[in-house]
């Protein structure tokens, strides 16, 4: 494989039958802090990998060092040569008193053809809200117009920081349907944040839990077979969402230390440069009960209203 580096000194991967992005052991640290580390991440073309933990679990400092914004201070980060990357952010700092219309908003962050600015509304379905002003668009419409301003740019990378943040729970489903259909046709890797801890897309390849480091990862349990989970959301709501079920055997304590399974309790989750003993990176599959199911969804419903 051949590559080179960057200014930043992130390795820029030549060969398109490599990874889009990858982090090898990959860490970063913060006034003698480690806001993240340990990180193995690689997003193939056409695969989508969800980040899921709480906040301040180290889900965006990740992906940062994936797209070479931040260097790791420890392991390697390298991502494909010419990459393009389609970006929805979590938050958008513009004046919302300023007339600005849809089309306008398309073209804020950079130079976009027209004629893809106009395929990407039509694909994400905002095309007839062209002419309206982004205040009066709902959570829904207006994560819709990031989803299509990102299209825009053509990516080979589609990264999404908490995509259905504000957005009703109708309208979670259709966001994951359309990015789902997004990745079957162009064939884009998907690399998709969220702090949601148990549900998500049902099209997700891989599933990585972060809490400083990868506490587990696997693939999350499609639940489209579980007449509990269609009763309570709906057989379109089965189809698109996925329970991921965790299997840690640590508990991160409020001041910081940790707990593990054998009763022990440390400052890290990896003690003495290494995974404390019995440490793994498991995962289990399991459809939900109905009361489960109700229970997740309450704590999404909490989630969703601070």
């Amino acid at each position: 494989m051949r590559s080179s580096c960057d200014l930043d000194g992130v390795a820029i991967v030549a060969q398109d039958t490599d990874p889009l992005i990858t982090l090898s052991r990959a860490g970063v640290e913060r006034a003698g802090r480690w806001l993240v580390r340990g990180v193995d991440l690689a997003v193939q073309p056409g695969e989508i990998v969800t980040l899921i933990g709480p906040n301040g679990s180290g889900k965006s400092t990740t992906a940062k060092m994936a797209l070479g914004i931040l260097k790791p201070d420890e392991g390697t980060s390298a991502r494909r040569r010419d990459l393009v990357v389609g970006y929805v952010p979590q938050k958008v700092s513009i004046d919302w008193t300023l007339p600005l219309t849809v089309a306008r908003f398309m073209h804020l962050t950079g130079r976009v053809d027209q004629a893809d600015a106009d395929a990407a509304m039509k694909q994400t379905g905002i095309h007839d809200l062209r002419s309206a002003e982004v205040r009066t668009l709902s959570g829904g419409e207006f994560q819709r117009v990031l989803l299509a301003r990102a299209m825009a740019r053509k990516p080979d990378l589609l990264v999404l920081d908490e995509p259905v943040q504000g957005v009703d729970f109708s309208g979670e489903i259709a966001l994951y349907e359309m990015i789902k259909g997004i990745r079957d046709d162009i064939g884009c890797g998907i690399l998709l944040i969220s702090h949601d801890l148990h549900v998500v897309m049902a099209a997700t390849d891989r599933v990585l839990c972060l809490n400083g480091h990868i506490c587990c990862q696997g693939t999350p349990t499609a639940v489209a077979s579980s007449v509990e989970y269609q009763t309570l959301f709906g057989k379109r709501a089965a189809a698109t969402l996925a329970v991921y079920e965790h299997d840690h055997d640590h508990t991160h304590l409020p001041d910081g230390r940790v707990r593990h399974s054998d009763g022990t309790v440390t400052d890290s989750c990896h003690p003495q440069d290494g995974h404390h003993h019995g440490h793994h990176h498991g995962h289990v599959h399991t459809l939900p009960t109905a009361e489960g199911v109700d229970g997740i969804e309450r704590e999404r419903e909490t989630h969703h209203a601070r």
